[in-house]
């Protein structure tokens, strides 16, 4: 370690990203990356947009993406704040929502960047501890707090919390801001944005990267109320005035533009989960019940990091977390048919 780190650098644990391997005929399963391309209209509005006007800096408050998204919802542009993907969103909300006297609260079992951001703001954070079979209990988080975070549907277990829960979670926690991280909402779950209006301390975020194919781009948004978002424009200007970029917003609104192509690739991502599902519990694997486009597996007579090696040799890569209560799991991504047979392929040959 450097001599010329500061203090906080020293004390960082930093969040380790899915692997991206560049291997020829490699079944890539481990990033939850959508197997199917952006819409068409995405390409060629980029390809339109790449032109002289690229010597200028984008719009700074984003404001013609952000109504875009504001339409889609039915909210006010105001609540809507856009970044350069939802991670940026989610650090940018731990910093400007979350410094409080009291630890935030998030499942022990979760998005792994959630402490890393703890770290690097120097925040408290108690984890909640999910059930006996990794579902999220309402009840566990009527306690004092400086703010909930969650994905919905829960990563890395894919288990959804229903829209009613989350509306009791909110009424028991009026005086803290709850965050619902649905990046994975398009493929099973009802989102937490039809509550935004009922509840001023509700900010959810969404990603384009999952359900609309644009992981390489880079962009998120969170939506709530007009004064949650004041406190991320506020921190944004303080970091970064021109997080989205020219060609990254002409794709997010050409994304949303596509309502068709949208419903019918995340369609086919939920029916070839739900396929995949039901061919693994034949094979034996005991799979958590999935709203997401992955699923979260064990098998009584494997070992999963034994398993996942095995898979990797074979030419398929999906994601083993070697941590307390999931060292037995695996998480796989949804591919495409043939990404999925060739996965099914090899699972039949392991022994």
């Amino acid at each position: 370690m450097s001599q010329f780190w500061s203090p906080i650098v020293h004390k960082l644990d930093p969040y380790v990203p899915g692997e991206q391997p560049q291997i020829e005929d490699l079944v890539k399963l481990n990033t939850n990356e959508n197997p199917y391309p952006p819409s068409p209209k995405v390409t060629k509005a980029i390809v339109e947009a790449v032109d002289e006007r690229l010597r200028l800096y984008p719009d700074p408050q984003s404001k013609a993406l952000r109504q875009c998204i504001a339409d889609y919802y039915q909210v006010d542009m105001e609540q809507v704040f856009v970044g350069n993907g939802s991670d940026e969103v989610l650090a940018h909300i731990f910093q400007g929502l979350f410094q409080h006297d009291l630890p935030i609260l998030f499942p022990d079992i979760s998005y792994s960047f959630y402490p890393v951001y703890c770290g690097l703001y120097q925040i408290e954070f108690q984890t909640v501890p999910l059930a006996a079979d990794f579902s999220i209990q309402v009840s566990d988080y009527q306690q004092a707090n400086g703010g909930i975070i969650f994905p919905n549907p829960n990563a890395p277990t894919g288990r959804l919390l229903s829209l009613s829960d989350i509306a009791e979670l909110l009424g028991q926690n009026q005086t803290s801001v709850v965050v619902i991280d649905e990046a994975y909402i398009d493929f099973g779950g009802e989102s937490a944005i039809a509550l935004v209006n009922q509840y001023p301390n509700l900010l959810v975020t969404q990603t384009l990267s999952k359900s609309r194919s644009l992981a390489g781009m880079r962009l998120g948004y969170a939506i709530g109320h007009a004064d949650l978002i004041a406190a991320l424009v506020r921190v944004k200007d303080s970091f970064n005035s021109y997080p989205i970029d020219s060609l990254a917003s002409v794709a997010g609104m050409a994304a949303f533009e596509d309502e068709s192509y949208f419903q019918k690739t995340r369609q086919q991502v939920i029916d070839s989960r739900d396929a995949m599902m039901a061919k693994m519990t034949e094979m034996g694997f005991d799979i958590i019940p999935s709203a997401a486009n992955f699923i979260f597996v064990s098998h009584p007579e494997y070992d999963a990091m034994a398993l996942a090696q095995y898979l990797r040799e074979q030419g398929v890569i999906v994601r083993h977390f070697n941590r307390d209560r999931i060292a037995q799991y695996l998480r796989i991504t949804i591919g495409d048919k043939a990404q999925n047979q060739r996965l099914l392929s090899v699972l039949s040959t392991y022994r």
